[in-house]
């Protein structure tokens, strides 16, 4: 056994949601539907801020590369989920359950510190708004989305090398993609070092980043109380809470899965957990930020439903440029 390694794995065995057949059919055209309108959903969020001038700004800057994500690590899994509903042949190549791990990994990861980013952002508007214009110019919102990337590449790439060095003598994971938890579970030997090594990247992508945000909205939460004008407080409050809820349900569906001891839920549960975070919450963040968002719910109503994916679209995006914010009761 010490010889052998992953090249006597061709293929997995993924063991899907549910071994009922009865519930196959009926759970593809559920994920179906919830993936139609993460994809209509995320796709209007970027059309719609490339579109209109007045989303041209660090905020929608930000939240349109949140939507790229959501669309991104959403088709990661989802399109193969609804293959197995179908075909009844729940396996996958060695080399595309690497591929969707890597690129699961990236994408996870990127939402994690997007969301970090924009509560930054929110930060600096709203406690520092004197210096906006200086503090989030088009060069930093670059360089902090270009970190942003490059934490996430690094991330992945250290768990996806791991992974594929392991030796694995099971080939049915237990569960419906190919997670790096999941395929632990299949090797031939020890994995504690290895299991160190993914906790450790774990908490510092999902404890500290949270603890920003936290730290973050503790300050704007203080310069909210400040704001005089009733309208001011509202707006402020609202902008936030749609942030603060997408954070809260991404970091702690994700700390649920990664920062607790492998004996501590069912299967069942961490399959719930799992589907909340793969396919449920790339759904429902374009639906918080247009429901909670009075500039996006105003664009929707300004931009023609026609222009909206016409062919202007890829000439307004080029065109997209990033604008500073005015002073705090300007923009509040």
């Amino acid at each position: 056994m010490a010889a052998e390694n992953h090249s006597t794995v061709t293929e997995f065995i993924l063991g899907g949601l549910t071994s009922q057949p009865e519930l196959q059919l009926p759970l593809f055209f559920l994920f179906l539907g919830i993936y139609s309108v993460t994809m209509v959903g995320n796709l209007g969020m970027i059309a719609l801020i490339c579109l209109n001038a007045q989303l041209h700004t660090p905020m929608y800057y930000f939240l349109s590369n949140l939507s790229f994500v959501d669309l991104c690590y959403s088709s990661v899994t989802t399109p193969k989920m609804l293959v197995n509903f179908v075909s009844g042949k729940n396996t996958i190549s060695y080399a595309g359950c690497m591929a969707q791990l890597y690129f699961f990994l990236l994408f996870v990861v990127t939402e994690s510190y997007t969301l970090t980013v924009m509560a930054y952002d929110r930060y600096v508007a709203i406690c520092r708004p004197l210096f906006y214009n200086i503090i989030m110019s088009q060069r930093t919102c670059f360089l902090l989305l270009a970190g942003v990337y490059v934490m996430s590449v690094i991330g992945s790439n250290i768990e996806t090398i791991i992974l594929s060095k392991l030796s694995y003598c099971e080939t049915l994971i237990h569960h419906y993609y190919c997670d790096i938890l999941a395929l632990i579970k299949l090797s031939c030997f020890s994995t504690y070092h290895i299991d160190m090594i993914v906790f450790s990247l774990a908490v510092f992508d999902i404890i500290v980043t949270s603890l920003t945000i936290l730290v973050s909205y503790a300050f704007i939460l203080s310069s909210i109380f400040r704001i005089r004008t009733t309208e001011g407080m509202s707006k402020a409050f609202s902008t936030c809470s749609s942030l603060f809820a997408a954070m809260g349900m991404f970091c702690g569906t994700t700390a649920f899965i990664y920062l607790k001891p492998s004996t501590a839920s069912s299967l069942a549960q961490e399959n719930v957990a799992s589907v909340f975070y793969t396919a449920v919450i790339p759904m429902l963040n374009p639906l918080i930020y247009s429901l909670r968002n009075k500039d996006v719910n105003v664009a929707i109503q300004k931009t023609p439903r026609g222009k909206l994916f016409s062919g202007t679209y890829h000439h307004s995006c080029s065109n997209l440029r990033i604008s500073c914010y005015e002073s705090q009761r300007e923009a509040l």
